[in-house]
Formats: structure tokens, sequence, C-alpha cells
């Protein structure tokens, strides 16, 4: 298999809303991320994946883009980006821009052609129909929104302000693609995208994920922009298997470098239930078996995984799988150490690293995320309490991950120097943030820290092959062995001390969150311990 950078490579997800202010008008930007990257050397990343920073209306908080070339005035300006870009580069960080080629918003300039000039060829850039089917919304609600002045609906699979393009448009998929290589002279490190498997939905069929001419247009944008270049390429592919995973990431194929699949973010729901009926606890039988199955039949040569806990849709994985008590930092330590040794390319969502947990939201004023107000609105209107609205919210909702990053103790956490944020700043700041990580040599910063090292040092992360342990429920337990050496790693997932048995000897401890016993044949577990070591021959 031909080794590419983002084989040995960590990625840093920011949230640009939430991740530094620089102006004090109480929004991140562009310079306030520039003004961390030392910080990100510090960590040791490879790349940053850049959520949105397009020119927006913000309806979807920048993924409704209505311009792909120009930057929201909340972040800046090309100026700023510029700079960012070089600054990164100077420090060995490439920066990964989201694609957002679904949909854009109802501002963009081709979509206000279309809307205004029935005639016009920007009409068929978009989707539309005289009578809509029963296609609903990932956002609530219709998927065909009624154009007034033409007596058409129009299809949009998120906010009716997120207008989905028409990707059997060949003159639509070229504009695409030159801008994407406008970006790519800009010395971009690629490109991670969003909802790419929607683009080839058939809607007249009710096909929405996985349509036939998906993986067509994926080669052809390939062939048109990314391919002649090394650049990291991750599609968010909600419905993947490994199958169709390695459609998407074959290096024969010639399409992406990997997907996001989301299998084991499913746990975090009720079977066949909504998304917002939560499960209570991690049933952790079940991720042995997901992270198995996409670590043996995703294999070396046939694509490649992406490894991830947290992201900008998803709640903080400590409030939800892992310990916001006394062993929040041992669980945060062992979810890293279980996630971070398997074969992938690892992301970090920004303050995963300081363990950053949700937000206790008191009521709906404090939440921005359009999704979550839907929900609320439904599901009040539906004869929900409100007080099991917030439960869910809590548990559950996007703004979770989007409150502002914690950097020190002062006010607003460091993140604003301005009155106000645009959204709060978790409470727990003054003991959970950058400045009193950076100051604890045990703190979860600093196992991160050494994951990421390792990540690019250590050739059995990728090459090794992957086999796990028959253990008990709770315990996670798995071999990565090459021809002429293995590693054993162990985790408790759990709070509750476990036993755990194994018939070999060990020569080296690689990363640890708890002092490891000389003799594996019969030890205990307490909570969310964790280990690697190097087996001995």
């Amino acid at each position: 298999m031909e080794k590419h950078w983002w084989h040995k490579a960590t990625i840093y997800q920011i949230y640009p809303k939430s991740f530094a202010d620089a102006n004090g008008d109480g929004i991140g930007d562009l310079k306030g991320i520039t003004s961390k990257l030392d910080y990100l050397q510090e960590l040791g990343i490879t790349a940053i994946w850049l959520s949105p920073v397009y020119d927006s209306p913000m309806d979807d908080n920048g993924y409704d883009i209505a311009n792909y070339e120009a930057i929201a005035d909340m972040f800046g300006d090309m100026n700023d980006m510029d700079l960012l870009l070089a600054e990164a580069n100077q420090r060995g960080i490439r920066i990964i821009m989201d694609l957002v080629v679904n949909h854009t918003s109802d501002e963009h300039a081709w979509f206000v052609e279309a809307r205004d000039n029935p005639t016009s060829p920007e009409r068929d850039y978009y989707i539309w129909r005289d009578e809509p089917n029963d296609l609903t919304s990932i956002f609530s609600g219709s998927a065909w929104e009624k154009d007034e002045a033409s007596g058409q609906y129009y299809l949009h699979f998120f906010s009716k302000r997120q207008p989905d393009l028409n990707w059997e448009n060949a003159s639509l998929r070229q504009k695409i693609y030159d801008m994407m290589n406008f970006w790519i002279d800009k010395g971009i490190g690629g490109f991670r995208m969003d909802v790419i498997d929607m683009i080839g939905k058939v809607p007249d069929q009710g096909i929405v994920n996985n349509g036939p001419k998906l993986h067509d247009y994926i080669k052809e944008m390939n062939t048109a922009s990314f391919g002649k270049h090394d650049l990291l390429t991750v599609g968010e592919t909600w419905g993947a298997t490994p199958e169709i995973a390695q459609l998407y990431s074959n290096p024969d194929s010639h399409e992406l470098s990997m997907v996001f699949q989301f299998e084991h973010i499913g746990l975090q729901h009720k079977p066949d239930a909504a998304k917002w009926d939560f499960e209570d606890e991690l049933d952790v039988p079940a991720l042995k078996k997901i992270f198995n199955k996409w670590q043996t039949e995703l294999g070396l040569g046939q694509g490649w995984n992406s490894l991830f806990w947290n992201n900008h849709d998803l709640p903080r994985v400590l409030s939800i799988w892992g310990s916001t008590g006394p062993n929040r930092v041992k669980s945060a330590k062992a979810l890293a150490i279980l996630l971070h040794l398997m074969r992938g390319t690892p992301y970090i969502y920004q303050g995963e690293e300081i363990g950053m947990t949700n937000y206790p939201f008191n009521n709906l004023d404090e939440i921005d995320d359009i999704e979550s107000l839907n929900y609320a609105r439904e599901a009040t209107a539906n004869g929900q309490s409100m007080g099991q609205v917030m439960d869910s919210i809590r548990m559950i909702g996007r703004d979770n991950a989007r409150t502002p990053m914690q950097w020190d103790e002062t006010k607003h956490a460091g993140f604003s120097s301005g009155d106000t944020t645009w959204l709060p700043v978790n409470p727990n700041y003054h003991e959970i943030n950058v400045k009193n990580a950076l100051a604890d040599q045990n703190s979860i910063f600093y196992t991160y820290q050494k994951l990421v090292q390792l990540r690019q040092t250590a050739d059995w992360l990728i090459d090794g092959d992957f086999e796990l342990l028959d253990t008990s429920d709770k315990v996670f337990a798995y071999i990565r062995r090459t021809p002429s050496e293995a590693y054993l790693v162990v985790v408790n997932v759990s709070d509750v001390a476990q036993t755990f048995s194994f018939n070999g000897t060990y020569e080296t401890i690689i990363i640890s969150n708890h002092v490891v016993p000389t003799d594996l044949q019969q030890i205990t577990l307490d909570a969310w311990d964790a280990f690697c070591v190097k087996l001995t021959k």
C-alpha cells in the first residue's frame, strides 16, 4: 500500500464560531484561530479541519453557503484566511476545508438567479418539481418548499434556506470543481466533504443516500480537482458499511482518502427510535462488535478508517459515554487510548483534548441550533413536557459541542474579551481549561499529545492487524500485530472494577492512565483503567 502523509496524521477539528475570538464581538474568527496555532503545534496535530468559514447568512451556522470563494464577515476576510494558511504551513499544519456541495444557501447567486428567472441555466442547478412527494427534511417537516412566484417546489433536505443542488447538471459540477481548484491553488491540505453521500440522490425514487451515480460523480471530482495532489479527502457518509467505505477509499477506486462512518455513534440512540430518544448507558459489547467489524473488514490496502468520538454535530463523548464526575480525567484518557491505537486517521474535536463536557442548558433561550429548536417546537406540540425536551437537548443537542473553547479561568474562559458570547460558556471552565491542562503533566492534554506523537512514529499503528480479544462485557481489549511485534490494548469502559486475564508477558509500557501490573495473568482493572503494552516475543 502506498503511504500518504494522512496515514500518520492526527486531525484537529475547529468550529470557528467557538474557538477563539480576536476582535471581542463574542464570535470566534480566523485571527483567533491564527493566534492559537502555537498551542496546536504543541499538541502536535498534523492538520486542522476547519468547519465552514465561507460567506453565509448563517441559517445553519455556515453550512448554508452564499459564496464559496469569500469569507463570512464574522470570521474576517480572505486576507485573514491567507494569513492562517501561511502561519499554519510554517508550523507544518495543513488546513482541511469543509466542502459543502450537497446544497447552497438560498442567498447564493445561483439560487437567486434560479428563483428570479425560471428560464435561466441556473434553474437546473437545483431540483424543482410541480408537486412534492413525501420526502422529509432532516431538520423536520417536508423536504419541499413552494416557490410562490413560479408555483414549483424546490428540494431541501436541511433548512428551507438550504436548497439541494442538482448534481445531474454537468455545468454545475464543473463550477464546483473550479471552486475546489481555487482552494487547492491557495495551498490547502484537502477537503472534508459534508453529506457527500447525498449528492447522488434520486428524489423521484425516494433515494437520498448512495444513489446510482454517486461514485461516478466522486471519481469525476477526483480527476477534475484533488486527484492530482496528495491531499486528504474525507467524506461524511452516515449510511456507510465497510463494503460501501471500500468503494470510496480503496486506492484503486480513485475517489477519497477515507470516510466518516457513524455506526458506533448510532449507539447513542435507542434502536429504531428518533434521534432524541437517547440511551442511558453505552452498550460496550455492541461497540466492540462495530469497531471490530470496521477494523477487520476495511483491510489494509482496501480502504482506510477515520477514528472519532466527537464532532460539531455530536454531544461531548465524556457526557454521553464517559464520566463527568471524579473519573472525568481518567475516562477521557481511556477513551482516547481505546480509539487512537486502532488503524485509521484519528480526529480530535476542539476541547476534547482537555475533557470538555456537555453544557447544562436551562431553557431554549440558551439554544442556537436550528435542529434543537425545531425538535423542541414539534415535541412540545405533540405533548412532551419542556422538561423532557430539555433533558434530550442537554444530552444529544448539537450546541453541546459548540459552546466556546475554554482557554483559562478569566472572563468567558479567555475565549472573548467582549461583553457576551454567541453561546454561553460552560460554567465548569474554572476547572476545565487549557491553562490548567498545560500546567499539569498528568492532564488529559498530555495523553493526547503522546498519542499524536505515537501516530507519527509507530508504523504498527498503520500496518498492524487488529484482533479483538474475548473479555467480559465492559472490558475492550485488542491486539495490534505485525509479523515482527505485537501490542496489547486494554480498557475498562466503565465506572466499575473489572477482571482481565492474558496469557502472555510484556516488555514495554507504551501508554497508560494508571500503574500497569507486571503480571497480566489475572488482574483487576479499576474504573476506566487503560493501557497499551508491547508484548514479549
